[in-house]
């Protein structure tokens, strides 16, 4: 197979999936809230260094994400909130200790905790990686009460062995392989696991952060994606994922755009809002693996 974990299908040839009752264009919300360490590399930039040489400490960079953690994250929250609806975060652990009223205040919300490890550094870079993602999960255990049931790698990234240890550890679904609108399962060595969509393109990192576009863009690409959504979604389900960062779409430029684009999904037939746990309920009830 082209793809070693997920069986190779046409996304309208697959399991006859009949929709959640509330609607059948599901949206899921992925607030990323990371830790990135301030005595370490930045994982991402927005302004280069004088002389093309990195340093360390980033204050500008670093500042550039401590603002979202700041001033982004709590408007997200309540735009969110406000108008009721529910949320993943896809989770740094570190962040319990580093911002304590964050991981407060997103778990007061009610908010799904999706493990993303413990700093925001990649899996492949990583020593001791079966370690790291049990540690990751038992910190937001023992902070949260309940051990996740998701798991979103730090920039997707995995090893080979990255899905026998989720599921080893617990994880029910993973949203690193972007590869359909509806969930897969994935084979591992040490059993299923489903493959849940999410988002490269309707995502604040990949618009912004990567492509530099301007702040309308990943409302016009929702636009454009409901349109589509709406008339396949007639006959097979889709599930919808934004990829958002406080740091990006938490920004004043930018909010607004935030703030119509929950609006538009509000109004827009068909359109339901479930956290991860609860879309994998869906899946898994209909295909079990």
């Amino acid at each position: 197979m082209a793809n070693p974990r997920v069986p190779y299908r046409f996304s309208n040839e697959g399991p006859q999936l009949k929709p959640p009752v509330e609607g059948s264009i599901i949206v899921h919300l992925v607030v990323n809230v990371e830790h990135w360490q301030f005595d370490a590399a930045m994982p991402r930039t927005i302004i280069t260094p004088p002389h093309g040489k990195e340093t360390i400490p980033d204050i500008p960079n670093f500042s550039w994400v401590d603002y979202g953690m700041r001033a982004g994250l709590p408007r997200i929250i309540e735009a969110i909130q406000s108008r009721g609806l529910p949320a993943s975060t896809s989770f740094n652990a570190g962040v319990i200790q580093a911002y304590p009223r964050a991981a407060e205040a997103m778990h007061a919300a009610g908010w799904e905790f999706i493990g993303h490890g413990i700093h925001q550094k990649t899996l492949n870079q990583a020593n001791a990686e079966e370690d790291l993602i049990a540690g990751s999960l038992e910190m937001i255990q023992k902070f949260t009460g309940y051990r996740p049931k998701g798991w979103l790698s730090p920039g997707l990234r995995e090893s080979h062995s990255t899905p026998e240890f989720l599921v080893k550890q617990g994880i029910k679904y993973v949203c690193d392989w972007v590869i359909d609108d509806v969930p897969s399962w994935m084979t591992t060595e040490n059993g299923p696991l489903l493959a849940l969509p999410y988002n490269l393109e309707v995502n604040d990192s990949i618009i912004y952060a990567v492509e530099k576009h301007s702040s309308e863009e990943m409302y016009l690409r929702l636009k454009n994606t409901l349109e589509l959504f709406k008339r396949e979604s007639l006959k097979h389900p889709r599930v919808l994922a934004l990829g958002l960062h406080p740091h990006l779409i938490g920004v004043p430029h930018r909010f607004n755009s935030f703030e119509r684009m929950l609006d538009l999904l509000q109004k827009t037939p068909g359109v339901c809002f479930m956290n991860g746990e609860k879309i994998f309920d869906w899946y898994n009830s209909q295909v079990p693996s």
